[in-house]
């Protein structure tokens, strides 16, 4: 059922025949704006994970709030949530700047955190936390495989970009990692930028012999749009989140051909995803992005722990998150000692399936990949 709160706050809720210890879940993440669509995606692939498990969420209370992409906004409502709404577990957000400005007072208060898309780099360092878990990747992760793909290619001169906040200072890092070809040029670009005049002039004038960037939702939608109209003509290469479900019906047929990388893909073959990718698209009549599997095993992680212990057992709750006893789109599943994951990293190209772009898995990048920041967390 769906019960209003209040204005803006929407409690969903599955079944009240409680058996076990109930789990209240804050889900903050951005639905509206220019990042809309990535959490409608996360909110979307989350409510039906628990839509398709009613015996294993029948416990599970969900209340879903707009961040509407504001730090400000995003630490009020955890604060909300966790004093008033009394939650167990928090969850939901799209950007690595509300990430770190939410998870490290939720986590100082016993909270725990699932983390089904932001990553930044502290957070799986030397901040990381026994109560939070990211079940993305860390940041550096789908821009550490494009760089290894940019390296494996023989690419000499590659000009990068990516927006001026944590993400995107973790992106070109961890495309640096593994690429270690000349820059022909690194730009960070304002966090909303829609007008890329500028850095295409500087791609036209590089002398690059690809692009590799990463803006994601609506920002990306506006560089690929206006890069495709200056007849530049570079290669792009992205990770998934620049050419994903959410962005590509919207930048058409320029984004045919573009080389991505990513933990998922539609087409990933295995049980669990094939159940995922048909139902998603039977509930919300739309091909399911990177954001919607990773808040989609999100709440099967959920589901899986609070089966096995109660969420007021903090020491026995922490230890079935850390199992992972689910069954993951992405095939196995693990969590390295910083309870982020250690998974495949694929190279997606751009495709359309009759009239419908999507894209199609043409190689590995990585095979049990963990990240860079593992050792300079305390947790072992």
């Amino acid at each position: 059922m769906r019960k209003i709160l209040a204005a803006g706050l929407v409690t969903l809720s599955l079944t009240a025949l409680a058996t076990a210890e109930p789990v209240k879940v804050g889900l903050i993440t951005t639905l509206s704006g220019g990042g809309a669509g990535l959490g409608v995606d996360v909110r979307d692939g989350f409510m039906l994970a628990l839509k398709l498990n009613p015996d294993g969420a029948k416990d599970i209370t969900v209340v879903a709030e707009d961040d509407a992409m504001k730090p400000e906004l995003a630490v009020q409502i955890a604060d909300k949530m966790i004093q008033s709404e009394q939650v167990d577990v928090l969850t939901g957000i799209i950007w690595s700047n509300l990430a770190m400005a939410v998870v490290p007072n939720a986590v100082a208060q016993d909270k725990f955190y699932l983390s089904p898309n932001a990553g930044p780099s502290p957070l799986a360092g030397d901040k990381c936390n026994a109560n939070y878990f990211n079940v993305a990747y860390q940041n550096d992760n789908f821009h550490e495989a494009a760089g290894q793909y940019a390296q494996q290619s023989g690419l000499k001169k590659v000009f990068i970009m990516a927006p001026n906040y944590p993400a995107g200072t973790d992106s070109l890092n961890g495309f640096k990692r593994y690429y270690k070809g000349e820059l022909a040029g690194e730009v960070y670009t304002k966090l909303g930028q829609t007008d890329y005049a500028a850095e295409i002039a500087q791609i036209r004038a590089s002398g690059a012999d690809s692009v590799f960037f990463f803006l994601p939702g609506g920002m990306g939608i506006a560089f690929v749009k206006q890069y495709a109209q200056s007849g530049v003509g570079t290669p792009l290469i992205g990770p998934g989140f620049s050419f994903d479900q959410d962005v590509l019906a919207a930048i058409g047929d320029p984004a045919l051909g573009a080389k991505n990388t990513a933990s998922w893909s539609p087409d990933l073959d295995n049980p669990a995803n094939k159940a995922f990718v048909d139902e998603f698209k039977k509930a919300y009549n739309r091909l399911p992005s990177v954001y919607a599997a990773q808040a989609y095993d999100t709440a099967n992680l959920l589901i899986s722990a609070s089966t096995k212990a109660s969420v007021k057992d903090a020491e026995a709750f922490r230890a079935a998150l850390k199992a992972a006893e689910f069954n993951s789109v992405r095939g196995k599943f693990k969590f390295n000692t910083n309870n982020h994951p250690i998974q495949d990293l694929y190279v997606r190209e751009v495709v359309k399936d009759g009239d419908t772009l999507t894209n199609k898995i043409i190689a590995t990048a990585f095979t049990d990949h963990g990240d860079a920041y593992a050792e300079k967390c305390a947790m072992k």
